[in-house]
């Protein structure tokens, strides 16, 4: 569809794998055959409410840089996420299944460049939960596990990036919930999601090492309350994660993000 739809996790549906995007809404994921059960897009949680993919360079594996002084204040003040991101960085997600790289380039989407730097910098994914895991689909974090920090963060929205690259297997994306709706969540395509390219979510990177961590996230909980049994995005923002980690034992989380020396 050429008009971007707003999309919410719990309303949309997402094009499920084998349909024509012709006979299915915007807010799914890229069809080819007959539709199947609908599946919610990758969305952020309203904030009114609590190329193929770049292969790795042939060189040493980098060090973690440290991160920011400021990192604590900046976590609950927006207003301090202003820093130029580099042409294009590295950032190594340590997860309880394991570590994967996710390699940005600026040029791609330069306003959710610099958002996703300067969260890494802050410290902002520490600690976070892979929320929303869909088999074939895509799997979502970018909750905090503070509900002051989810607060703080929920009206910092951000213009929208115009879509340069397609929402490839291992492409890494804003979700979010309309136009000019980003923040702080993503998705990481586990296939090609072409149908989203014409709704307005806009590739930043992709996943150019450890992409077999990222498969084996733990996908058991399935989509979101209320059509589904993992978590509700409400209390997510409001709870943290004293509701996740309380209700859903199984889920994998972001130990560390760190931005990793050139």
């Amino acid at each position: 569809m050429k008009a971007r739809l707003a999309i919410l996790v719990m309303l949309g549906t997402a094009l499920a794998p084998g349909c024509r995007r012709a006979e299915t809404p915007a807010p799914s994921s890229s069809p080819t055959v007959a539709l199947a059960t609908p599946t919610p897009a990758p969305t952020a949680t309203p904030a009114p409410s609590p190329t193929a993919i770049p292969t790795p360079s042939p060189t040493a594996i980098p060090t973690p840089s440290p991160a920011a002084p400021s990192a604590g204040a900046a976590l609950l003040d927006p207003s301090r996420a202003t820093e130029r991101a580099p042409a294009r960085f590295r950032v190594r997600f340590e997860t309880t299944k394991g570590s994967f790289v996710i390699e940005v380039t600026r040029a791609w989407a330069p306003r959710g460049a610099d958002r996703f730097y300067n969260l890494v910098r802050a410290g902002y994914y520490d600690d976070v939960a892979f929320f929303r895991v869909i088999e074939g689909f895509m799997v979502q974090l970018g909750i905090n596990g503070d509900p002051r920090v989810n607060a703080a963060w929920q009206g910092a929205q951000i213009p929208d990036d115009p879509v340069t690259q397609s929402n490839r297997r291992g492409m890494v994306t804003y979700a979010m919930a309309g136009p000019d709706t980003r923040t702080t969540q993503l998705f990481i395509n586990f296939r090609d999601n072409k149908g989203l390219d014409g709704q307005g979510f806009a590739p930043f990177g992709g996943v150019v090492e450890g992409l077999a961590v990222v498969d084996a996230l733990y996908s058991g909980y399935g989509e979101g309350a209320p059509r589904g049994r993992g978590p509700d995005q409400g209390r997510a923002q409001a709870e943290g994660n004293t509701y996740l980690r309380g209700s859903f034992p199984k889920m994998d989380f972001v130990k560390t993000a760190r931005v990793l020396k050139p």
